[in-house]
């Protein structure tokens, strides 16, 4: 029995010593970032298309592919955004840092113009003509985290002091944060100061900041709430459970409830849901996820949680293998900002928080929002292709085939050891 148990023991270690190497091989990030990227973009193309054609046929176009198209056609710009992205040098985003971040405030400048739009209470997107409508806290985002993460970089040897790693990374982002606030965009401006705190932590600031701001932004946050009828209703409802969904308030959650019990163990099959027939709002949108839930059941929910998790750890394994502060500081605050609203989301549709306003990253309806997320994505690619290993592993690898497999290690002895 020993020696059954001496010859397992290699077996094993050599099991965990292939997904290990895989894992710590310096194109992990890149591919790991791009595989659940591309997959979440697809899937969320197939699921606008099957929760908003009953939405599209009714508005009055004739067909049912409206709303997919015009989710088609932003994924058509995207995408290539995000290539030409991933190809930028990180000198060329530290040199259009700050223009980024103007331009940022100077389209959200714009909502409260003539070009600026009001939906569900909220004074967030402006409208550019040809029926193109574009929401600037989404451009934001990406600027700030750019712009913060090169700032921070730059006074590297002065973070030490309070002043220096303030300013002028917390007047900027609290610039942005007034201006989406301004806009009644409660949700949106949650996401800025994580993102924000995110990119301090990085930095190293020190503990007793956060306790300090996280007491200041959970009082304000709490502030807005109860200041605000739409949103004192919205935590009412969700305090009360929604035990009559007839409650104002309560018909949203309770059938985004109820279509993730319909759906059940393996869901009622891609097409066939019920709730999106003018039963649940925003089913293409916000709520994306119940649909998903009550069309492909429990394996369609468990794959949108893996894929986010196999982004997850793509962008925490750029985090912890880059010898860059920059693109630590950029790729933690990309992390934050999709992660933490995907949370967020999927939370509020299974009843764990009041309903907030956030799409589904890379998989609700929404072409600025579906834009700027590859974007942003398409630059940490750029930053996960350059880490310590990655470009002389893309480079020893001449086609696009054997590209792909450099992640791949080569196949391990029962010793553990690499064979060469």
């Amino acid at each position: 029995m020993a020696a059954v148990g001496e010859a397992a023991a290699p077996s094993t270690w050599t099991r965990r010593s292939v997904w290990l190497s895989r894992i710590e091989s310096p194109l992990a990030p890149y591919y790991l970032v791009l595989g659940s990227t591309l997959a979440l973009t697809v899937i969320g193309l197939v699921m606008v298309l099957s929760s908003s054609s009953v939405t599209s046929l009714k508005g009055g176009t004739g067909s049912s592919y409206t709303e997919f198209l015009n989710q088609a056609r932003f994924a058509a710009l995207g995408l290539p955004l995000a290539w030409v992205a991933s190809r930028m040098p990180k000198r060329f985003w530290t040199r259009f840092a700050w223009p980024m971040l103007a331009v940022g405030l100077a389209l959200q400048v714009l909502v409260f113009t003539g070009m600026g739009r009001e939906q569900g209470g909220n004074r967030a997107w402006i409208y550019l003509g040809g029926g193109i409508v574009l929401q600037p806290a989404e451009v934001c985002k990406i600027a700030l985290i750019v712009w913060g993460a090169t700032v921070l970089a730059r006074k590297r040897p002065l973070l030490n002091r309070t002043s220096h790693l303030l300013v002028p990374v917390v007047p900027g982002a609290l610039a942005v944060l007034g201006l989406v606030l301004l806009g009644r965009d409660l949700g949106t401006a949650m996401i800025l100061i994580a993102v924000v705190a995110t990119l301090l932590f990085v930095a190293g600031a020190p503990m007793r900041w956060f306790t300090i701001g996280g007491g200041l932004a959970v009082s304000a946050v709490l502030l807005l709430v109860t200041g605000s009828q739409n949103r004192s209703n919205r935590l009412a409802v969700w305090l009360s459970g929604c035990a009559n969904p007839d409650m104002l308030g309560c018909w949203q959650p309770a059938h985004g409830r109820y279509a993730l019990a319909t759906g059940g163990w393996w869901g009622v099959g891609l097409g066939g849901s019920r709730e999106k027939w003018n039963y649940l709002p925003a089913a293409h949108n916000d709520y994306i996820f119940s649909i998903i839930g009550e069309e492909l059941g429990l394996p369609g929910t468990f794959a949108i949680l893996a894929l986010f998790g196999l982004l997850a750890l793509g962008l925490y394994r750029l985090v912890v293998t880059s010898d860059d502060l920059m693109v630590k500081i950029a790729a933690a605050g990309v992390f934050t900002w999709i992660l933490l609203q995907a949370v967020i989301n999927m939370s509020v549709v299974v009843g764990l928080l009041p309903v907030i306003g956030l799409p589904l990253p890379l998989v609700s309806s929404g072409g600025s929002a579906l834009v700027t997320t590859l974007f942003a994505l398409g630059i940490v690619l750029g930053f996960a292709r350059r880490v310590p290993g990655a470009p002389e592993a893309l480079a020893a690898r001449g086609s696009v085939v054997k590209r792909s497999l450099a992640v791949v290690p080569l196949r391990v002895r029962r010793t553990g050891r690499n064979q060469p």
